[in-house]
C-alpha cells in the first residue's frame, strides 16, 4: 500500500497535509480499512481550540468507535461536513475527499516529529 508522500503521518495512524499556518487532518488508508465500513464521524465545531493530542472526535464503524487526535495545536477553522451525510467518504478517499478537519497551527513545529510515508510505511 503506497502512502501519499507529501504528508506527514503519527502514531495515531492520522495524516497531515500542511499548507501554510494551516493543516489538513484525516487518518490513513490503514486506519480506514482496520476500522471497517464507516458510519458516523463526530466533528467538532470550527473555532474550537486544540492542543495536541487532544481528542477532538470520534469516528464510529461498523466494528467498533475511535478517537480522533489532534496531531497539532490550534484552531479549528474548517469540518468536512460532506462527511455528516456520507461517512463512508473517509473509507472511499482518505487523503483526498475524506479529510476530517483542517486546524490552523499555532506552532507549525509540531510537524517535524512527525512520520514520513516511508517511515509510517515501515512502522505497519
Amino acid at each position: 500500500m503506497a502512502y501519499p508522500s507529501e504528508l506527514k503521518y503519527t502514531e495515531e495512524h492520522e495524516w497531515v497535509k500542511v499548507d501554510g499556518d494551516t493543516a489538513a487532518i484525516g487518518i490513513t488508508s490503514y486506519a480506514a480499512e482496520e476500522l471497517g465500513d464507516i458510519v458516523f464521524v463526530d466533528l467538532p465545531d470550527t473555532g474550537t481550540e486544540v492542543s495536541k493530542g487532544d481528542t477532538f472526535g470520534t469516528i464510529e464503524s461498523v466494528k467498533t468507535v475511535a478517537d480522533l487526535y489532534a496531531p497539532v495545536s490550534g484552531e479549528i477553522t474548517e469540518i468536512n461536513e460532506t462527511l455528516e451525510d456520507t461517512p463512508e467518504t473517509v473509507n472511499e478517499s482518505p487523503y483526498e475527499k475524506g479529510w476530517i478537519v483542517k486546524i490552523k497551527m499555532s506552532d507549525k513545529s509540531e510537524t517535524d516529529g512527525m512520520l514520513s510515508a516511508e517511515d509510517y510505511e515501515k512502522k505497519l
